[in-house]
């Protein structure tokens, strides 16, 4: 169990190795030729979408809602490999790796939690069949291992597990998360060093100024998260009767090269900025050094939708930390709040808690990679008054997603 737990923190090390240098390889092809997108994009995206219906359909999507529908006592464990397998593991990294070579608008951190899971999963066949470890002890513990290492965030693994993933108290199994976690995130340090996802995000003395701006931040994360949400799970439901719906669902190759074109020329009229998970981005705000358009929430909120609509495997995690870390550094520059990277890390943890309806999993993520204790209560508050306006606009869209996932279990379908 132990030796899974080690070998899921590797596999993710080496996915975020795989992802990295994909995104590195694209950006230097936008680089030398600026229109190379709008022909490489919608014909990887077209690609990717036809390669995950053929062979692998459980790799499409996030992998958060895979794992959590594999998770519910509906699903037979014989059934479990339709959701996590080393299969869908091996699938999910090469997908979402294309994808990031291709410019999507997608992040590596929901992969994750399917890949870890997936690999925890196959130790139970190693296991004792008197074994008190049960297949939802690995898979749970597996989800959170996957976030850990992938953020490097051992809390926020925790968190997650416990908000997300075992919403029934017989699903928790805490030595054994714990002991997943630590290897995870011992892999991710071991190999990546310490804080290293967006460096560390330095806050300085705070005072009562922050007050407006921050709760300006929060609302306006709410709103847009909500919103976000909102029409990702109308998007995904299948159940609208609009035309590109019709059209996703005849022929989603072609749809999906018609969504990758859109994401190639947001690009484009971005000048680069809305490619990838955004992690470049938003580490460039963090530091002052790049300049930040008005329109770039705009652009990498519709960048993302779109990619997440077209099917490719990919997560939402990084491109929500970019749109709320670019809400944040927007409203900064509209308040004249001097100290902007304290906005920027409240718009993270409120726009990743409002798509996610997971306040505290989001604020402990952001949490993490500051540095400092001042900030935890205005990111705690951040988290908690953007999820509470997000489920007045959404319902929550892991659960809801994980429904559909359920849809295709055999007796579904009968």
């Amino acid at each position: 169990m132990l030796a899974f737990a080690a070998l899921a923190g590797l596999t993710v090390v080496a996915f975020t190795w795989l992802t990295e240098h994909a995104l590195a390889q694209f950006f230097s092809l936008q680089r030398s030729y600026w229109w190379a997108p709008l022909l490489w994009t919608p014909a990887s995206t077209a690609a990717i979408v036809w390669l995950t219906q053929r062979y692998a359909p459980g790799a499409a999507g996030s992998g958060i809602p895979q794992v959590m529908a594999a998770l519910t006592h509906e699903v037979p464990p014989v059934y479990r490999r339709i959701y996590v397998s080393f299969r869908l593991t091996a699938s999910k990294m090469l997908l979402t790796t294309w994808g990031l070579l291709a410019g999507l608008s997608l992040g590596r951190e929901g992969p994750s939690v399917q890949i870890a899971a997936g690999v925890m999963h196959h130790a139970r066949r190693w296991l004792p069949s008197q074994s008190k470890v049960s297949e939802h002890g690995l898979l749970l513990a597996g989800g959170a291992a996957g976030i850990a290492a992938a953020f490097n965030t051992p809390l926020g693994g925790v968190m997650f597990a416990i908000e997300e993933l075992s919403r029934k108290p017989e699903q928790r199994s805490n030595g054994l998360l714990l002991a997943a976690i630590v290897l995870a995130g011992f892999m991710a340090i071991s190999v990546y060093g310490n804080s290293t996802y967006f460096g560390v995000i330095r806050i300085e003395n705070l005072s009562v100024a922050l007050l407006l701006p921050g709760l300006l931040v929060a609302v306006c994360s709410g709103a847009a998260g909500g919103l976000f949400s909102r029409i990702l799970m109308l998007s995904l439901s299948g159940k609208s009767a609009d035309r590109f719906s019709k059209f996703r669902k005849k022929a989603p190759a072609l749809f999906a090269a018609a969504c990758g074109l859109v994401v190639a020329i947001l690009g484009v009229v971005s000048h680069g900025d809305t490619y990838g998970s955004g992690y470049n981005h938003t580490r460039d705000m963090l530091e002052g050094t790049g300049d930040s358009s008005s329109l770039y929430v705009l652009f990498k909120f519709m960048a993302t939708w779109i990619t997440a609509w077209a099917g490719v495997p990919g997560g939402l995690f990084a491109p929500a930390l970019a749109i709320g870390g670019a809400l944040g550094n927007d409203i900064a520059q509209l308040t004249a709040y001097v100290n902007t990277p304290t906005l920027i890390a409240l718009g993270m943890a409120g726009f990743l808690a409002a798509v996610t309806q997971a306040p505290l999993t989001a604020f402990i993520i952001v949490m993490e990679m500051v540095d400092g204790h001042t900030l935890v209560l205005s990111l705690m508050a951040s988290a908690l008054v953007a999820s509470g306006i997000s489920r007045l606009i959404s319902v929550p869209l892991y659960p809801s997603l994980a429904e559909l996932q359920l849809q295709r279990l055999p007796m579904r379908q009968t």
